[in-house]
C-alpha cells in the first residue's frame, strides 16, 4: 500500500499572530481595531503581541541615534535609584558636552516647568544652566516662582544666579526672586550670625520648601566656575584636593564617597544643605564630560539626593562602568 503524502501543516496559532503583528506594526491599527477585523477580544490581541515579541517573530529596530541613550537611561536608574534619566548622545568634539547637556537640560525643564504643579522652582548657577536656558521653551507661567538657591559670586559674570534666575524667569513668564548672600561667609562665625537673621532665616526656609530644584556638578579644576571664581581668597584648590575634594554640589565640597570633605569651606556656606536636598520632591542634576565623572559618582552614591539626571551618553557609559 502507498504510504500517505505527507502534506504541510498550517500553524494555526502562529498564523494568528502573524496577521495580529501584520495589522497593529505595518497597518498601524489600534489593538482596539485589530480585534474587530480578526474576530477576537482585545486581551487575546494584547496577549499575542506579546507571544510575537516573545517568539522572536517580531523584532523592533531603532534607527536612532537615541536608541543607545533610552538604554543607558534604563541601565542608570536601575545602579542609581534614579526617577528619571535624560542622556544626550555624546558630540563628536568633547569640548561641545556641555553645550550638549545644556541642550538636554533646557528640554528637560521645558517638560518640568509646564506642570502645573509646579509652584516654586530652585535654579542654581553655572555654566550648564546658563546653557540650558537657550533651549527653554517659552511659555507663560505667572503662577511660578523661580527662586536662586546659591548665594552669589562676588566678580561680575553672566553664569551668576541673579542673572540665570532672571533670565529663565523672563522667559517662562514667572515671577523670581533672589538669594542675596554671597556664597560663603568670612568665617564659621559669621555664617552663623547672617543665617540666625530673620530675613535670611525665612529666605532658606523658602529654598527648603521648593517644589522642584535644577544644580550642576562641579568639579576640582580651573574648569569650574566655583574653583575658578567663586573661592574665598584664602581657599585653593590645591589644599581641597589634599583632603579629597572630587567636585562641589551647591558650594558643599564633597570627596568620591559624597560626604563634605573635613575643611572650613564647608562651615562658611551661607545656603542650604544635603538633608535639604533630600527632602525636596525632585532634585535635577546636570553636569557631563570626562572630568565631571568623579564627582557626578559621587553625588549618585549618597543615594536619595538626586531624583534626576541629565548628563550625555560618554558619561553614562562610565558611570555605568565604574564601581559604586
Amino acid at each position: 500500500m502507498a504510504g500517505r503524502q505527507k502534506l504541510p501543516k498550517i500553524d494555526i496559532e502562529e498564523r494568528f499572530l502573524t496577521r495580529v503583528s501584520w495589522a497593529y506594526h505595518v497597518e498601524g491599527l489600534t489593538q482596539e481595531k485589530v480585534a474587530e477585523r480578526l474576530g477576537a477580544t482585545r486581551l487575546r490581541v494584547n496577549k499575542a503581541l506579546s507571544e510575537a515579541r516573545r517568539r522572536g517573530l517580531v523584532r523592533v529596530t531603532f534607527n536612532t541615534a537615541y536608541a543607545a541613550c533610552a538604554e543607558l537611561e534604563q541601565a542608570m536608574a536601575d545602579k542609581y535609584d534614579l526617577q528619571t534619566v535624560y542622556i544626550a548622545p555624546s558630540p563628536t568634539r568633547e569640548e561641545d558636552t556641555q553645550m550638549i547637556v545644556g541642550a538636554a537640560l533646557g528640554n528637560l525643564l521645558s517638560e518640568v516647568l509646564a506642570d502645573k504643579a509646579i509652584k516654586l522652582f530652585g535654579m542654581s548657577w553655572g555654566g550648564t544652566l546658563n546653557l540650558a536656558t537657550r533651549f527653554v521653551e517659552a511659555m507663560e507661567r505667572p503662577d511660578l516662582e523661580v527662586v536662586s538657591v546659591m548665594g552669589g559670586l562676588t566678580k561680575g559674570s553672566d553664569l551668576n544666579s541673579f542673572e540665570i534666575t532672571t533670565r529663565l524667569a523672563d522667559l517662562i513668564g514667572a515671577q523670581h526672586s533672589y538669594f542675596t548672600a554671597p556664597l560663603y561667609a568670612g568665617s564659621a562665625q559669621s555664617r552663623d550670625t547672617i543665617i540666625e537673621l530673620d530675613v535670611f532665616r525665612d529666605i532658606l526656609e523658602k529654598l527648603r520648601s521648593v517644589d522642584a530644584l535644577a544644580m550642576a556638578a562641579g568639579d576640582i579644576s580651573g574648569r569650574s566656575l566655583l574653583m575658578r571664581d567663586g573661592l574665598p581668597s584664602d581657599t585653593s584648590i590645591e589644599e581641597l584636593r589634599k583632603r579629597g575634594a572630587v567636585g562641589d554640589i551647591l558650594g558643599t565640597v564633597i570627596n568620591a564617597e559624597g560626604e563634605p570633605i573635613d575643611h572650613p569651606i564647608n562651615e562658611r556656606i551661607i545656603g542650604i544643605g544635603f538633608d535639604d536636598l533630600i527632602k525636596i520632591p525632585n532634585v535635577i542634576a546636570a553636569a557631563g564630560g570626562a572630568h565631571k565623572v568623579n564627582v557626578i559618582k559621587a553625588v549618585l552614591n549618597r543615594r536619595g539626593m538626586v531624583n534626576t539626571l541629565v548628563t550625555d551618553e560618554a558619561t553614562a557609559q562610565s558611570l555605568l562602568d565604574s564601581e559604586p
